[in-house]
């Protein structure tokens, strides 16, 4: 690491702390060690003052940004509690993720104990003698009552590390390692990254520092790869007109897939080695930065009303992560391009993509955006992509679709005044900046075609309700053909989607509708024979080349211990491309807001 960036990058993360509330002390004080890093053991002490005769401390079930249920109480060890001269007093668990504590004299307690830290992921906690990331919720315990109050965090990196840690909260003044939050919600969305870290290049932005912060990097031009960062930020935060941190911080935290937004730093999970250098994965890369990046508007500041304060105890439902996610993809394309890292076809080719995936399926025809959003925290993110029969969507595929559709009408209608970029500032100004609230689903709707000046009415059913939207008419409206005839892909078909597991052939599933599904053959099952030969995955594709539409192929196929001879008729395969192109002659409006949408 340079040594000029170990220097710089604590300075960096100070220089908001004036900013921050200091008045009222914290009640809940934890200090963070983790010298058994070799057995993934984070060791922490919370000191309570006053917290009453019978306090409660509960562990998180979920983290914000990542909208699924997680036992991070499961991860705990070695609890225990003393009174302020050291007395043991009892506690009692009545539900997993709850310790309920007897304190006679309601004294300041001190509570100690372990964090088993094994699963590397960007929504929990991790250590091992190399690197320590903390997920907060996953971490901190939190009491009912301390929620919306400060809270204080003293690190002590794994002495074998250098001392950086990266965060986005700020160092308390003469208190090295020191951190304070100004509640809950600001804590828990706030992870740590310590260990072998490599610090890029910082750049500014709005006179704001920016900081890239990495695990085992893989080789790549880090500064070229800096200077697009520098690109994409400006470029989203010139969407909103206003940067609202102090600093912010990309913390790189190691091989994986995903990433979590967070107030003023994101979690990426960065890796790829040779393939970052591809252009394809670069921008795939930037694409995923831009995403993580505008969330910290669009979900963190600009969000649904049930998106904060949290309840951390159980689900936070919302019917409007197609806003908060699916809009938040489309703004990802818009920034890539905007910055003039993509081009506009490669715009075009994620939006066709996001369109095959949700038509494509046969889960458009049963859930809508609305209901994706809501039950997501059982569904997932991209739906129960596990089923046999899904009759799920994914609100990242049809979201970003609908917000384009949007951008386009509120252009259309107002003669492209107006456009979704002044929703999402006015979504902003109003009910972040003004009220300190988010909005509810009504008013989102109300802003929208305020912007407009006329009701939206299609547009709100098709994220409500499964009507096939009119891509077309929307699509035309910013100056786009979009292909929506079926056309043949394949000339030889079965609908089987397979997986080699060593010497096991395993069909993980099958195409809703085709004709190995109309035969009754699913998921999870295995492939033992083809045509009478013992299965592999080669000779399973050789066989299709080798036929032709009306052909028939014979499966030996076993599950839950049933063996059977099943025997496909071949087909062709036919599906719409959703090709976008721009229009050859558009007329005076639409090739304005064309030429205003894709940039020069």
């Amino acid at each position: 690491m340079n040594k000029l960036y170990k220097l710089l990058f604590p300075a960096l993360l100070s220089l908001s702390v004036a900013a921050h509330a200091q008045q009222k002390q914290a009640n809940l004080q934890y200090a963070v060690s983790m010298e058994k890093a070799a057995d993934h053991l984070y060791h922490v002490e919370l000191k309570s003052k006053a917290p009453g005769k019978t306090p409660e401390y509960k562990m998180s079930v979920w983290t914000p940004g990542y909208y699924q249920l997680i036992d991070f109480a499961a991860a705990v060890q070695n609890f225990t509690v003393t009174d302020a001269k050291g007395n043991p007093l009892k506690w009692e668990q009545p539900i997993k993720s709850a310790w309920v504590v007897t304190n006679p004299t309601g004294g300041d307690i001190k509570i100690t104990y372990d964090v088993k830290a094994t699963v590397p992921f960007v929504g929990n906690v991790y250590l091992d003698e190399t690197r320590g990331y903390i997920t907060p919720g996953g971490l901190f315990l939190y009491m009912d009552k301390e929620l919306r109050n400060p809270v204080t965090i003293q690190m002590t990196p794994y002495s074998k590390w250098n001392k950086l840690v990266a965060t986005g909260l700020d160092t308390i003044p003469g208190k090295y390692h020191t951190y304070k939050a100004d509640d809950f919600d600001v804590l828990y969305d706030s992870p740590f990254l310590m260990g072998e870290l490599e610090v890029l290049p910082p750049f500014m932005v709005d006179n704001k520092p920016h900081n890239f912060v990495g695990y085992k990097l893989p080789d790549f031009n880090r500064q070229g790869f800096m200077d697009d960062l520098q690109k994409i930020v400006k470029t989203g935060s010139d969407i909103i007109g206003d940067v609202p941190y102090t600093h912010y911080t990309f913390l790189s935290i190691g091989e994986g897939g995903g990433g979590i937004e967070h107030l003023n730093s994101s979690s990426l999970s960065f890796s790829g080695g040779e393939g970052f250098n591809t252009p394809e994965a670069r921008k795939k890369l930037y694409n995923f930065i831009a995403h993580e990046y505008f969330h910290h508007y669009n979900v963190k500041r600009i969000r649904p009303v049930e998106l904060g304060p949290f309840d951390y105890s159980k689900e936070n439902h919302t019917n409007m992560l197609w806003v908060s996610e699916g809009f938040t993809v489309y703004y990802e394309y818009l920034i890539t391009r905007r910055a003039g890292i993509m081009t506009p076809e490669d715009m075009f080719g994620d939006l066709q993509q996001n369109l095959k995936n949700y038509e494509n399926k046969p889960g458009h025809l049963y859930q809508s955006a609305t209901q994706a959003s809501y039950y997501t925290w059982g569904d997932g993110p991209n739906g129960r992509v596990n089923d046999d029969f899904n009759k799920t969507i994914s609100y990242y595929d049809k979201g970003p679709i609908l917000g384009l559709m949007l951008d386009f009408n509120i252009r259309h209608v107002t003669g492209n005044k107006k456009t979704l970029d002044d929703v999402m500032r006015l979504l902003y100004y109003k009910y972040y900046k003004k009220l300190n609230r988010g909005f509810t689903e009504q008013e989102f709707r109300d802003e929208c075609e305020k912007m407009a000046g006329t009701k939206l009415p299609e547009l709100f059913e098709y994220a409500s309700t499964v009507t096939p939207p009119n891509y077309p008419k929307y699509f035309a409206y910013g100056g786009l053909n979009i292909d929506t005839t079926t056309t043949m892909v394949s000339t030889v078909w079965d609908g089987l989607n397979v997986r080699q597991q060593k010497d096991t052939l395993r069909i993980t599933t099958v195409d809703y509708q085709s004709p190995a599904w109309k035969m009754g053959i699913r998921g999870r099952t295995k492939i033992l024979t083809v045509n009478g030969a013992p299965a592999t995955r080669d000779l399973l594709y050789n066989t299709y080349e080798a036929d032709k539409a009306g052909d028939t192929i014979t499966l030996g196929l076993e599950k839950d211990g049933v063996k059977k001879d099943v025997t496909i008729t071949l087909a062709k395969k036919f599906e719409k491309s959703f090709k976008i192109t721009p229009m050859a002659k558009p007329d005076a409006l639409q090739a304005a807001i064309y030429k205003s949408w894709v940039g020069k």
